[in-house]
C-alpha cells in the first residue's frame, strides 16, 4: 500500500511551498507547522541535503472529530505534506495518505474522518 499522493511541479522550492499553502487553504487546511529540514540538518549535524520542507496541514473541524473519537490520535496529527526540490526548478509535493498512516487504529468513526481527509488531500495534490 502506498502511503502518499505526489505530484511534480516546475517551480522553485519557495514557489512550490507558497503554492502548496494556497491550495491547502483553498481546501480548508491551515499550515500549523513548517520544518525546514535542509536548515535543521545543516545546523544540527552539518549535513547538506537538497531543499526539503515539511508542512503540517490541519483541518480544524476534522482534527476535532478525530481527537473526540480517538483521544490519542494527536500522536498522528497534523497531516504532513512535504515539498522537496530534487533538481533546480523541479519540486515534488507529497501528502500523507491518512488511511495508510492510521490503519493500526481500529476505530470505525476515525476511519470515516480519515477517508474524508484522504479525499481532500488527494484533491489538493491534483489541484497543484
Amino acid at each position: 500500500m502506498s502511503y502518499d499522493f505526489s505530484k511534480t511541479l516546475n517551480r522553485s522550492i519557495e514557489e512550490a511551498v507558497e503554492h502548496t499553502k494556497t491550495v491547502l487553504a483553498e481546501s480548508g487546511f491551515g499550515v500549523v507547522s513548517e520544518i525546514d529540514m535542509t536548515a535543521t540538518l545543516k545546523n544540527k549535524i552539518g549535513a547538506d541535503i537538497y531543499p526539503y520542507r515539511i508542512l503540517g496541514a490541519c483541518s480544524p473541524s476534522h482534527a476535532l472529530k478525530a481527537v473526540t473519537v480517538e483521544p490519542h490520535i494527536g500522536l498522528m496529527l497534523p497531516c504532513n505534506v512535504i515539498v522537496r526540490e530534487f533538481e533546480a526548478g523541479k519540486c515534488e509535493v507529497s501528502a500523507i495518505d491518512p488511511i495508510a498512516s492510521m490503519q493500526a487504529v481500529e476505530n470505525s468513526e476515525l476511519t470515516a474522518v480519515a477517508r474524508d481527509i484522504q479525499d481532500r488531500l488527494k484533491t489538493v495534490i491534483e489541484n497543484l
